[in-house]
């Protein structure tokens, strides 16, 4: 019998990178990251670097924010898939669910609504619907990704040392023979 112990460390282990992205994600959203205070680091920066004038760097500026948006949101989405993996066990235990796809999908939508909500109240910031539509682009995006890459990389296969799998093959077993005790 599986102990109860070892399987709530799993959970844990399973949710504490989702939530310290989640506060992560918190933290990117306050005054203190607004466009204002990252361009006065970036520009110096890519100025240095690039020799980017003023009117480049605009540009650059609100891509590279974008792009924040894109991998924070797709990471946050897998780090939730995986979550929901260990929380919410399916009776195949195949590697991919779309039970936790969509889970994962919604929970990743919903904290980009909220955090676009918090930002329309701080006054060096804007909370934008495209920035939620950006952000749950990026996480279906992933979520995709993830799932033509565990298919092409036949993952999607039970793993055998899992619990249900070992009761699977244990089922398959002929009637006639004797299971061996640990």
């Amino acid at each position: 019998m599986n102990d109860p112990r070892s399987f709530n460390r799993s959970i844990w282990k399973a949710w504490l990178p989702a939530v310290v992205w989640l506060g992560l994600i918190v933290v990117e959203s306050t005054a203190s990251l607004s466009a204002e205070n990252t361009s006065r680091i970036l520009y110096p920066l890519l100025h240095f670097l690039f020799n980017l004038d003023p009117l480049r760097f605009l540009t650059w500026h609100a891509v590279l924010r974008k792009t924040g948006h894109v991998i924070g949101y797709a990471v946050l989405s897998l780090l939730l898939f995986r979550a929901w993996r260990a929380t919410l066990p399916i009776r195949r235990d195949p590697r991919w669910s779309i039970v936790w796809a969509r889970v994962s999908f919604a929970m990743t939508a919903l904290v980009a609504s909220l955090d676009e909500w918090h930002q329309s109240f701080i006054p060096s910031r804007t909370g934008s619907v495209r920035d939620v539509l950006l952000d749950s682009a990026a996480a279906l995006g992933a979520l995709i990704g993830l799932f033509l890459w565990l298919r092409r990389n036949g993952n999607d296969k039970p793993d055998p040392s899992s619990t249900v799998a070992a009761l699977h093959a244990y089922s398959e077993q002929p009637q006639n023979s004797t299971p061996v005790a640990d």
